[in-house]
């Protein structure tokens, strides 16, 4: 039995949802900028859009923790725990970037691109399997 899923609390997870990932990715641009020129300006950058993207999941992974753990849709338990975990993991690389972005100057690097691209590599994995396990479940493969 097939349960779709619908109500305020999942149109505000897909709302909420891709809006980290924009500043993750923001992150890794400007740590790759940062590491190129050694401009301070992109290390604060880069060190505030680390820490948005941070407060802005918070909302959307409580709401995923919700629906895998305390109200699995059969059809798309699998695809919602790969991508919990996958999403939890790029959030705990983005953590441990925070505090990497905390230290002076250009100790950061290359701490902060490799931490970037982790975060950014894992929470893209999430929704690369999420989304293609989601559309095989409902053409029928």
């Amino acid at each position: 039995m097939t349960h779709q899923r619908s109500g305020i609390l999942y149109a505000l997870y897909m709302l909420l949802n891709p809006i980290p990932f924009g500043f993750f990715v923001a992150g890794l641009i400007f740590d790759y900028v940062y590491s190129s020129t050694a401009e301070i300006f992109w290390a604060k950058a880069a060190s505030w859009v680390v820490t948005l993207g941070l407060v802005f999941a918070i909302i959307p992974r409580l709401i995923n923790l919700f629906y895998v753990w305390f109200r699995p849709v059969d059809s798309q338990r699998k695809a919602d725990m790969v991508g919990f975990w996958l999403y939890g993991f790029g959030m705990i690389a983005a953590i441990f970037n925070a505090f990497i972005h905390s230290r002076d100057a250009y100790a950061i690097v290359p701490a902060n691109v490799m931490l970037s691209g982790v975060t950014v590599l894992l929470i893209g994995a999430a929704y690369l399997y999420q989304s293609t396990r989601m559309h095989n479940t409902l053409v029928g493969e």
